[in-house]
């Protein structure tokens, strides 16, 4: 369940408004499915699992979601002047509260499930990793270096636009600039892909094995997640904090280009967003 809220996140911040709405509602569901593939449960196991994940939205969507209007709030109005790195990484420090908030939450909630756990699944699980390792390689590790770069550059604009609209060239310039000097490389990706890969399936398939009461699967799962997007080698810690300042610095600097047509836009798109959880909150 380590992904599912970034998965959440994502449908919120990144996709169209109507996508929005129409995501979330059909978030249990689609996290069921996502999970099932990766773990293929028994009838006993889908009964809970599909349970902590109504539960989860419950919450979510009661007490959570309804935050997110402030986040929203103060992007607006931030986009609609210069803005700062550091006013970048205070947004994503908050964002990053709310991750840890909810996989509190979802992780209490996956105990029973994750409980309950056998060798099939585990096996199940890793072929699942594998399989989806080898797509992952054909995404961002084949051809040579500039073949990566411009599908770097191809996802990371498609990005931009549908909150910019269409970008100057001397915009796209400046993204394949920043891509290029970028401290985030493929084959660092794919090494921390593996580390992140095999330290759930450890972590389970011990929490099994040991038949460990539900207290300490809780806690090991949150420390899982702790360790999630952090190396536990400091050199790789200090990598991933440089990692998170380049991207803000790059955001804002790419933000302070930007035309008043393309700041209305965005404000545009987020005051959308916010009418839509508004939607999403409302009895």
């Amino acid at each position: 369940m380590m992904r599912w809220l970034t998965l959440t996140l994502t449908l919120l911040v990144l996709q169209g408004c109507s996508a929005i709405k129409l995501g979330y509602q059909q978030l249990p569901t689609l996290s069921y499915w996502w999970l099932d593939s990766a773990i293929s449960f028994n009838d006993a196991q889908s009964d809970r699992a599909k349970e902590a994940l109504n539960q989860v939205y419950r919450w979510h969507r009661q007490e959570e979601l309804p935050t997110y209007l402030g986040l929203l709030q103060l992007g607006s109005e931030l986009s609609q002047g210069n803005v700062q790195a550091s006013q970048v990484c205070e947004v994503w420090t908050d964002v990053q509260t709310k991750l840890d908030k909810t996989m509190r939450i979802a992780i209490a909630q996956a105990v029973p499930v994750v409980q309950i756990l056998g060798p099939g699944q585990f096996s199940h699980l890793a072929r699942y990793q594998e399989k989806k390792n080898e797509d992952w390689d054909k995404e961002w590790l084949q051809g040579n270096a500039n073949d990566r770069l411009e599908r770097r550059l191809d996802k990371t604009l498609e990005r931009y636009r549908s909150f910019y609209g269409d970008l100057t060239g001397a915009q796209v310039a400046l993204v394949k600039s920043q891509l290029s000097q970028s401290l985030w490389t493929p084959e660092w990706g794919r090494q921390e892909r593996l580390r992140r890969e095999q330290a759930l399936l450890s972590t389970l398939r011990r929490l099994s094995q040991t038949k460990a009461p539900a207290a300490q699967v809780e806690a090991e799962l949150f420390e899982l997640w702790q360790r999630w997007f952090m190396p536990p080698d400091e050199a790789g810690r200090k990598r991933v904090q440089n990692m998170a300042r380049q991207t803000c610095e790059n955001l804002a600097l790419l933000h302070n280009t930007t035309t008043a047509d393309q700041r209305q836009r965005i404000a545009r798109r987020l005051q959308a967003y916010e009418r839509d959880i508004r939607d999403l909150i409302k009895p």
